[in-house]
């Protein structure tokens, strides 16, 4: 069957048509991919020209000329007939540089443009997911400092416990992103590059262009990683870099999933509350079928795309696992896969994330309903602690207190009535000694304990230092098509 020309009639990586943006795209891309093989090309033929080897400016410049200019149907042709994507695209760049065609390539393997190929992407990849991770923590400390000081019912087991503030609660996703910033710093400073060490890492093909020469071939590899951006390089390889390579860099993105997930499910369940909501378009539509939804998608999304991101540090370990020796072909396809996909996948879901901490909705007086309905409970060691103060008996009063809390609870569960604690205890004259200081016993402010200034003391100390290097980056608004 022909192939058709129609695009709607060949499967298309959601990530690349809904949700990755334009730059990380671009960075997977087949240009980006063999145009970068290409200047890997001349960056070896320079070398070799400085270190004697007989190539021409002529060469050196046709190669220049043609970085670029890619005929990637020729290309496939090639690929089809040779089964091998390597030599398909030395034959393609060899067709427009005639002159330089002899000189292409000359001593390494595969892995030399593939191999290398990766780490530069990989590395670019890095720099485009840093800058968005700021933001995002940028866009939560700045949430982090409107809400500092609002009382809300903080939660353990999903169950309501001792009060937080919401700016407080926010500053536990933004810990975890900090944690994630520095992952990813670490891992791009660790990139090394491979460099040229010919078929089996001893770069025998490289010794035999320079006659023995040691000290050349140490130039060589050196001049080449400097040529491609790289500070450090890898002494000893195999046929390829170290799969662990990959295991580190997915890893780390696999640990920004899992942040991301943590987050976006907090904003799920506060939204049921709905104590917070996300964005929500003037025409966007919750429900076919329920008008009156507001179902949080973006959280949603986020959650589905990082728990592909997460499982797919799986494929990496076992990649790395599986290397027989100084090579083994069966990590070519998976990696073509993995690595690509991680990093598109992490990709949506930080512009993801970053639009919708730019639009998060807060609910106080929703929040301030919940923490009254439960704030008589929270205050019963209080209000115990107040009457024994006066001369109760602790046991006695807790008994009074038990038994109140065990009626008022009734109305809330059974009869599904507001909680009247607060009623009943002004209505006990048990209770008679404090019924003047209840309104003070529970205010909500004197149950958050050092929230307000936790929240300050870690933006000032942890939050705005680690992001200060991106300030020139972090005014990048995050625009959703879908």
């Amino acid at each position: 069957m022909a192939e058709s020309p129609d695009p709607y009639s060949s499967y298309s990586s959601p990530l690349t048509s809904r949700y990755a943006s334009t730059e990380m795209k671009y960075n997977f891309s087949p240009r980006k991919k063999f145009s970068t093989w290409r200047k890997l090309w001349l960056f070896l033929a320079k070398a070799e020209k400085d270190l004697g080897l007989e190539i021409s400016d002529e060469q050196i410049q046709e190669m220049e000329r043609n970085i670029t200019n890619i005929d990637f149907e020729l290309a496939a042709q090639e690929e089809r007939k040779r089964r091998h994507d390597v030599m398909a695209h030395v034959h393609t760049f060899g067709q427009c540089c005639p002159k330089a065609a002899p000189i292409i390539h000359l001593g390494a393997t595969s892995c030399y443009v593939g191999d290398n190929t990766d780490l530069i992407v990989i590395r670019d990849g890095l720099d485009l997911c840093l800058p968005k991770v700021a933001r995002c923590i940028q866009r939560l400390a700045k949430f982090a400092e409107e809400y500092k000081d609002l009382p809300t019912l903080g939660f353990t087991h999903f169950q309501p416990a001792q009060l937080t503030t919401v700016g407080k609660r926010s500053c536990l996703w933004i810990q975890d992103l900090l944690m994630d910033l520095r992952n990813l710093e670490r891992a791009k400073k660790d990139l090394r590059f491979r460099g040229a060490k010919g078929t089996t890492g001893t770069q025998a093909s490289f010794l035999a262009l320079f006659d023995g020469n040691h000290e050349k071939v140490e130039k060589l590899d050196a001049m080449i990683t400097a040529m491609a951006g790289f500070s450090n390089k890898f002494r000893i390889t195999g046929q390829t870099y170290s799969r662990k390579v990959d295991v580190d860099v997915l890893s780390v993105l696999g640990s920004l999933g899992a942040s991301i997930h943590k987050i976006c499910t907090d904003i799920r369940l506060l939204a049921n509350q709905k104590e917070l909501e996300e964005p929500f378009e003037v025409d966007q539509i919750g429900s076919s079928a329920m008008p009156y939804k507001r179902n949080p998608m973006r959280s949603e999304r986020c959650c589905s795309i990082a728990r592909h991101v997460m499982v797919l540090v799986a494929d990496a370990q076992q990649t790395a696992a599986v290397q027989w020796l100084e090579r083994s072909l069966d990590d070519s396809a998976n990696r073509r896969i993995s690595i690509a996909e991680a990093f598109l996948a992490a990709d949506t879901i930080l512009n993801t994330l970053q639009n919708i901490c730019e639009g998060l909705v807060v609910y106080p007086k929703v929040i301030e309903k919940h923490v009254t309905q439960e704030l008589p409970f929270l205050a019963s060691e209080n209000i115990i602690m107040s009457m024994v103060k006066l001369g109760a008996n602790r046991q006695e009063c807790h008994e009074q207190m038990r038994v109140l809390s065990m009626e008022a609870g009734a109305q809330v569960k059974t009869f599904g009535l507001e909680n009247d604690l607060v009623d009943r205890i002004k209505a006990s004259e048990y209770f008679l000694p404090i019924r003047e200081k209840l309104d003070e016993l529970l205010n909500p402010v004197t149950f958050v304990g050092r929230a307000t200034p936790q929240v300050e003391g870690f933006l000032e100390k942890e939050v705005y230092p680690a992001i200060e290097s991106y300030k020139l980056d972090l005014d990048a608004s995050a625009q959703l098509t879908l």
